[in-house]
């Protein structure tokens, strides 16, 4: 079965929509939130609770599973849907996010969004060494596991996700910080692009997997667009928007994806790479977007974080989200969520929960874990219904106000 997108529904104020992607490994439906499985598992859950919960499409890491078992070792296996036994669709990414995150990420003390820029009186000072360095070529990384030396290329992250088999593989890139001035991000997008059409041509050999192209550009409206249109030039099946998505406030995020969307072929799937806060999902659906990725619903269960829907306290305000290790949960008989129906929340209370996150019992993660991605879950089937009444606006309402 090869990939093919089909929009399906528009909603008629926004630039929300509906589709189905279609891939060798079956069908998802958009908008979809991508559950993360970094290392090729979601971390305490096993490919049947995946299941069990109704997912229907992951993200699997590039770089990560390139240092420990190896492409080589998963292609051997089945790729990566033998080796995880889920066969469902799944994207890799490239480990173009690990050239930050383990770079610039690590050197600024920041992530993807950030609080100020360098224009507003930052000196630049190391927060920490950077275990990877960009170059014209591709990126070397200081393997934290081993201190080893690890280089990977376009061409050497295409034949990796080769190996490992994913149904959509996004191309390498540089993801820039929010530090990064308009001259790096402008000597990193000409970097960015030279990369695309070395992935392209990497993957002519393979036509069993979707390849995506990736958008950069920082926060500046002239690099973006040019980033989107000339990414929608080259012969991808879909695209990605990534790099620095602009400060804490999330108006220049909003700004950055009216600036790319329309300038990407409509009849393709647009992804946003990692971002997964309730209110973002709704304003990048509201600007045309169909997938999200995030590790944020299974990352702040194992914190303590739980997602409540609006009628049981959820709100903008307290980011849709209780902590159970609060006091007040001590003796609460009731379950997380009382309009929630994952498994977790029909069977236990706040106050066992409270008490395995205190205990450190390792049945908090996964208990908590599979509430968190019920949540999401749901909220994209809500969103999906609502589009397809033309009702999106009214749901966002309801959620944000």
């Amino acid at each position: 079965m090869a990939f093919s997108f089909s929009p399906i529904r528009k909603d008629p104020k926004t630039g929300a929509r509906t589709g189905i992607v279609t891939t060798p490994h079956g069908s998802f439906h958009t908008p979809a939130f991508v559950t993360v499985g970094t290392l090729a598992t979601v971390r305490a859950l096993s490919s049947q609770d995946l299941n069990d919960l109704g997912v229907e499409v992951a993200l699997a890491n590039t770089y990560h599973l390139h240092l420990r078992p190896g492409g080589k070792i998963i292609g051997k296996m089945g790729g990566l849907h033998g080796f995880m036994s889920f066969q469902k669709p799944l994207f890799t990414d490239s480990g173009g996010f690990q050239a930050f995150s383990l770079g610039f990420g690590m050197e600024h003390g920041t992530g993807k969004i950030g609080g100020f820029f360098p224009d507003e009186g930052f000196q630049k000072q190391p927060q920490a060494e950077k275990w990877a360095r960009v170059d014209g070529d591709g990126v070397t990384f200081r393997n934290p596991i081993t201190g080893e030396k690890t280089r990977l290329t376009p061409e050497i992250s295409i034949r990796i996700q080769h190996d490992l088999g994913a149904d959509i593989m996004l191309a390498f890139d540089e993801c820039t910080s929010p530090l990064h001035d308009y001259s790096y991000t402008k000597e990193s997008l000409e970097r960015t692009h030279r990369w695309a059409e070395r992935c392209i041509t990497s993957h002519k050999k393979n036509r069993k997997q979707s390849l995506w192209g990736i958008v950069q550009g920082g926060v500046w409206k002239d690099l973006r667009e040019e980033s989107a249109r000339f990414i929608s030039s080259l012969p991808f099946e879909g695209y990605a928007i990534g790099g620095s998505l602009g400060d804490k406030s999330k108006t220049q995020m909003h700004d950055i994806l009216e600036w790319t969307v329309p300038l990407l072929e409509r009849e393709k799937p647009v992804h946003l790479l990692g971002i997964g806060a309730v209110e973002d999902i709704f304003n990048s659906i509201e600007r045309g977007i169909d997938t999200f990725d995030c590790v944020s619903p299974t990352r702040l269960a194992r914190h303590g974080y739980l997602f409540l829907t609006p009628k049981s306290g959820g709100s903008p305000e307290n980011k849709f989200r209780m902590a159970i290790k609060h006091k007040e949960y001590q003796l609460d008989k009731g379950p997380i969520d009382r309009h929630c129906s994952c498994s977790t929340c029909k069977t236990y209370s706040r106050a066992y929960l409270r008490h395995l996150f205190l205990a450190n019992e390792l049945s908090y993660f996964r208990l908590a874990s599979i509430h968190n991605l019920h949540f999401f879950l749901r909220l994209m089937e809500a969103i999906r219904e609502s589009i397809g009444k033309g009702r999106f606006l009214q749901l966002k309402k309801a959620w944000l106000g």
